[in-house]
């Protein structure tokens, strides 16, 4: 199901983050690639390294943006709740605790939280982030650490060939204008590289550790802790990655099921 909010900070953001990667692309290309490596078969093999990085940023990024993050859905008969004065009442439902949500007026899983801004009950849900203008949750955790994954990655690389460039040529352009234009880029590109390289570095850790925790943001702000049931890590991780090949984990556009081998992995991403 594809799922796209308007919420006017999630628009914000992504346009914010298209921007920023097309600014990146053109000063790669056009003032490091071109003035240094042109002639050199390097100049080609980085133009398209950094573009197939950029794309599967892109890619990882759009199916975080449009996928269903794990919505729980609306019961198709009103149930009457009139009895419960309570935010939350736990309920037992093939042998797990589920919960009623209130706001959805329907019954949730264990681990689902509602959220305000999509204003319906997310499996899973570790946040709702404004840059890809949708909740964390379940089905879409595995291309939101992508998305992660691949911006860091663009920011070295970037930064990479800033400093091979200026070393091969620090003149650069023939012309004065064009010199000045070259460095004012540089400058803006790496300042850009620095803030969203840090970012994504450390919200992608808060994330494994999440992960290999077992831990929700929510959980971890409502003091839950860690689930009970011990796992191996290798499990915990194909919770969020599937259960396909380790290869395949940064892949965004391979589909396969979420979660531990069995009856229970029917989601397919």
């Amino acid at each position: 199901m594809v799922v796209f909010r308007t919420d006017p900070c999630g628009i914000v953001c992504v346009l914010i983050t298209y921007i920023s990667v097309l600014y990146a692309d053109y000063v790669v290309i056009r003032h490091l690639v071109m003035p240094t490596l042109s002639d050199t078969l390097w100049g080609s093999i980085n133009a398209l390294g950094f573009n197939s990085v950029l794309f599967l940023l892109i890619f990882s990024h759009m199916r975080a943006v449009l996928s269903d993050p794990g919505i729980i859905p609306l019961p198709d008969t009103d149930i009457d709740f009139s009895d419960i004065h309570s935010g939350q009442k736990k309920v037992e439902k093939g042998g797990d605790e589920w919960t009623v949500c209130m706001k959805c007026e329907t019954y949730r899983p264990p681990r689902a939280h509602h959220c305000r801004i999509c204003r319906r009950c997310i499996r899973r849900m570790d946040h709702h982030c404004p840059w890809i203008n949708n909740c964390v949750g379940e089905y879409n955790q595995k291309f939101f650490i992508q998305f992660l994954f691949y911006t860091g990655l663009a920011s070295l690389y970037a930064i990479s060939l800033v400093v091979v460039s200026w070393i091969l040529d620090p003149m650069g352009e023939k012309s004065k204008e064009a010199k000045h234009m070259r460095i004012v880029h540089t400058i803006i590109l790496v300042i850009e590289c620095i803030m969203f390289g840090l970012f994504v570095i450390a919200i992608g850790c808060d994330q494994m550790q999440a992960v290999l925790h077992d831990e929700t943001a929510v959980e971890h702000i409502q003091r839950k802790g860690p689930r009970k049931a011990k796992r191996p890590k290798i499990s915990l991780l194909a919770d969020v990655f599937g259960n396909g090949p380790m290869y395949t984990w940064l892949c965004p556009f391979y589909t396969h099921p979420i979660g531990p081998p069995g009856p229970s992995s029917t989601h397919v991403v």
